[in-house]
């Protein structure tokens, strides 16, 4: 349990965007907490892109990131978000290791999280995570439910933000009155708010989770290891 509380809240968003400015707003407006997927290496205007529906998605600037995510928890996405599923093992541990190393040097704290870049995730990769102090990396398949889970090197969030049966889920997690302990995990990335032109959809779901006595807030570390 978390500070006697059975149920737990948490956020994993990534690649460090323009776009948390106000998605970070909306978390701190609710007095929510989320844990941030940062590539230390796209940070200086080399990983801005452009999307196919023409949406310039803009990275945030060294200068920029200690205050946007303030009171939130930085983790490891990878140096240059590459696909790493078929890397070598020692440009795998240079990708880790160096974007945790930047990382805790930026923000001066130490990192215990991950999210693997486009979700890609194997046996040695898992491996190498670990070996390079990483204790939770989270893939992109959801588990759709609150339960704990034993591998955290594999670990699945509950949905995506856009996922068809959120309202659903949120309601059955509100209403949860058992025993067993569990967490929500909602990822995504914040730019999707403005591709699909729902940023209510954030808002509201904040909303409705937010200021309950009987939901521990938490980062990711802060619910996976607490």
């Amino acid at each position: 349990m978390w500070n006697g509380k059975k149920k737990a809240l948490t956020f994993s968003y990534d690649d460090g965007i323009a776009q948390d400015i106000r998605f970070t707003e909306i978390l701190n407006r609710y007095g929510l907490k989320a844990t941030f997927n940062l590539n230390s290496g796209l940070m200086s205007g080399n990983g801005d892109w452009t999307t196919d529906k023409g949406l310039a998605i803009r990275r945030l600037r060294r200068d920029e990131v200690r205050d946007v995510y303030k009171g939130h928890e930085i983790a490891v996405h990878c140096v240059t978000h590459p696909h790493i599923i078929d890397m070598p093992e020692d440009e795998l541990r240079h990708e880790i290791m160096d974007d945790k190393s930047a990382l805790e040097e930026l923000f001066g704290c130490s990192i215990q999280g991950m999210a693997y870049p486009y979700g890609e995730f194997s046996e040695l990769i898992m491996r190498v995570a670990g070996e390079c102090g990483i204790k939770f990396s989270r893939t992109c398949e959801d588990v759709h439910d609150f339960r704990h889970q034993t591998d955290l090197l594999a670990f699945g969030a509950t949905c995506h933000h856009n996922y068809e049966d959120l309202e659903r889920l949120t309601d059955e997690f509100l209403s949860y009155d058992g025993e067993e302990p569990i967490y929500f995990c909602l990822w995504g990335h914040s730019y999707e708010f403005d591709i699909h032109n729902n940023w209510e959809l954030i808002e509201e779901f904040c909303k409705k989770v937010s200021g309950r006595d009987d939901i521990f807030y938490g980062t990711n570390s802060e619910v996976l290891l607490g």
